[in-house]
């Protein structure tokens, strides 16, 4: 089984500030990430925006939630970010702060290569 890690205490907080509910569910998806099975929760990749074997977690209810992770590299399920989606299409600013944390992420794997 894959273990679970946040890229950084940033990504933690992110994850944490979602409603319970959320991090219930992701946590759900996220486990069955960990089991090598596939979420329960909608899914897109995110390769162009964030890198390569980035995926974000879709949940539409009152508000819309996301959580952005990637399981390709090594024997973990990186959290790179969560948010409450307040725009409709894409949030830029949540693309870009995946994106920062997904280096931050290949630095760490290049690392213990």
């Amino acid at each position: 089984m894959k273990r679970f890690v946040f890229v950084n205490e940033a990504a933690k907080r992110a994850f944490l500030d979602l409603p319970k509910e959320m991090q219930r569910q992701f946590g759900a998806d996220l486990q069955a990430v960990q089991r090598g099975e596939p979420p329960f929760s909608r899914w897109k990749h995110l390769t162009e925006s964030v890198g390569p074997g980035a995926i974000e977690l879709i949940e539409n209810a009152a508000n819309a939630y996301r959580a952005i992770y990637c399981a390709k590299f090594s024997d973990t399920v990186y959290i790179l970010h969560a948010f409450t989606k307040t725009t409709n299409g894409v949030d830029w600013h949540a693309m870009k702060t995946a994106s920062e944390r997904y280096k931050l992420m290949m630095s760490s794997v290049s690392g213990k290569r």
